[in-house]
């Protein structure tokens, strides 16, 4: 059965964690629900130097969606030939048929979506990057957009919730949010990556992340060199 997560993106630094998270998801065959709130339009515009019209959201905005890129990379590549999927077939049937997975876009202002009813069957979702206000919103239950909603749904539901951290310092407030998302069943992953892997890129250090994002999520991939490997 194929699977499906929702990824939101929020408005802390880190925003490249999110759109190759996406790449590997749908090369991996995982259909993906994105949600993209108003403060991470900022930031991907400052970090990608991509600019993002949520009214009128397209995958190419974000570099996705081509395959000109992706069909050159070589790790995404592998991925696909580990899920027995051929980057030059449809990305439109299931996982079953070895077919990518596919990118549904979600408005983060609309809380009448799928995504905000428990009865929307997904895999679990992630906050990628997860911004401080972000946390705060979920660790006490604040529901004012999709992304707080979808949240709130996935802990309800005791489906996955990780929660991508991207701030440095910690204050004494996102440590206490860390820890009632925690005991409420969020899962909390800060943006740290090892270098036991001898990172030779900023891409290398991305993929860590990412990859122990999929490890969580059960996602097989070889995204980065195991310890002791």
């Amino acid at each position: 059965m194929k699977r499906n997560y929702v990824v939101a993106v929020t408005g802390a630094s880190g925003a490249v964690h999110a759109v190759r998270l996406l790449e590997v998801l749908t090369a991996t065959g995982c259909d993906v629900h994105l949600v993209i709130s108003q403060a991470a339009v900022a930031v991907i515009n400052h970090e990608l130097d991509r600019k993002i019209n949520l009214d009128k959201f397209s995958l190419s905005m974000l570099g996705l969606g081509t395959g000109d890129k992706n069909s050159q990379d070589e790790k995404l590549e592998k991925l696909r030939m580990l899920s027995g999927i051929s980057s030059e077939q449809s990305n439109v049937l299931s996982v079953s048929s070895g077919e990518p997975g596919k990118i549904y876009y979600r408005d983060y202002r609309d809380l009448a979506s799928p995504l905000a009813s428990g009865t929307c069957a997904t895999d679990g979702m992630i906050v990628c990057p997860c911004s401080g206000s972000t946390l705060g919103a979920i660790a006490s239950g604040t529901n004012t957009n999709l992304i707080h909603r979808a949240a709130d749904v996935h802990l309800k539901e005791r489906r996955p919730l990780i929660l991508v951290l991207r701030e440095m310092p910690l204050s004494r407030i996102y440590v206490e949010n860390m820890r009632r998302a925690i005991e409420a069943g969020a899962i909390i992953m800060p943006a740290s990556p090892g270098f036991y892997h001898n990172p030779q890129t900023i891409q290398d250090m991305v993929d860590f992340v990412v990859a122990r994002v999929c490890d969580q999520l059960g996602i097989v991939n070889n995204l980065i060199e195991r310890w002791g490997s």
